[in-house]
């Protein structure tokens, strides 16, 4: 049903969207065994606990300039025969260094698996850098210093993840400043495990134009109407958000009454061979549980690049072809 409409990605966490088949190459070239990590062209885990040692596993397969360059071409490449006209990938620097990789090198491999799968497929892609909420403020100020020094032309925004129930927004206010007064697009993850409050206290202390899910607003009516005349665009993941279980199927996901409220949402795969989803299949659910037709989903692909970091002159490129 939604095969020929063109999709836009603004929340992939790079790391996490290794494809099984890739990650077995991989694992074969290093000599790694993962044959208990992976069913059904998925990844296996139980758990929250068990998911990110599942995450790290996938990792830390990817340890050299070309590894991330194949990564990120391979990643592309899959979702524009989806469809996905762009796509932002997070990264963090800290798998680079965990890998004895340089961030420059890191990022210049990354930048070009995104050339190459454009040059073949025609798909824009940019690289948000992120920071990990539970390594600390310091840590955070040194990954925005090094995103706000122009490390590689594709870089155009500064996020954070890891687990958002530890300490506040308010301890990573540098860290956004430096990156907000470099030019740098501003999202953050907010309001996944972390209720309504977390997302209040992203809203007030590192003023975001996008949260990272985000869909726990819906939990507080008045935090729906701020985000709503404020224009803050959710990047929504419902795929993930089930998988993860924060909501007990996709058909009781508040996807629609976020979207109804006025609010601006957009459809993202976060970890997708992790919890058994791709851009493709959020556009597909968006059409069969919030009961979308083929013009709310382009509606929805252009909230995607309207909100997208990127310079005019691509974003008009990008609103064309829809």
């Amino acid at each position: 049903m939604t095969a020929g409409v063109p999709k836009a990605e603004l929340h992939c966490h790079i790391e996490g969207a290794a494809m099984t088949g890739l990650a077995q190459g991989q694992a074969r070239k290093y000599n790694v065994d993962i044959s208990g990590l992976i069913e059904n062209e998925c990844y296996r885990w139980t758990d929250f606990t068990t998911f990110l040692e599942a995450y790290d596993t996938v990792s830390g397969l990817f340890r050299t300039q070309e590894d991330y360059s194949l990564l990120a071409e391979t990643y592309l490449k899959d979702i524009a025969r989806q469809g996905a006209i762009y796509s932002e990938i997070f990264v963090s620097t800290d798998h680079a260094r965990l890998a004895g990789l340089a961030p420059e090198a890191y990022l210049e491999g990354l930048g070009e698996g995104i050339a190459r799968a454009r040059d073949a497929s025609g798909i824009e892609g940019r690289i948000i850098m992120t920071c990990i909420r539970h390594l600390g403020a310091d840590a955070a100020v040194d990954v925005a210093r090094l995103a706000a020094a122009d490390p590689y032309p594709l870089v155009t925004g500064f996020g954070m993840g890891g687990d958002e129930r530890m300490g506040s927004h308010a301890d990573f206010i540098p860290a956004f400043d430096i990156a907000r007064e470099a030019g740098l697009g501003i999202t953050t993850h907010a309001g996944e495990f972390g209720g309504p409050d977390s997302v209040v206290d992203a809203l007030d202390n590192v003023r975001p134009t996008r949260l990272g899910h985000g869909v726990r607003s819906i939990e507080d009516p008045a935090l729906v109407e701020r985000l709503a005349q404020s224009g803050i665009v959710l990047e929504l993941c419902p795929g993930s958000n089930v998988a993860l279980g924060l909501y007990k199927d996709l058909a009781t996901h508040p996807f629609a009454q976020l979207r109804e409220a006025g609010v601006p949402v957009t459809l993202n795969s976060d970890d997708p061979p992790f919890f058994g989803t791709s851009i493709g299949a959020e556009y597909e659910y968006a059409a069969r549980y919030f009961g979308l037709d083929e013009d709310d989903l382009k509606a929805v692909t252009r909230t995607a690049i309207e909100a997208a970091f990127v310079d005019e002159d691509t974003r008009s490129a990008l609103l064309a072809k829809l």
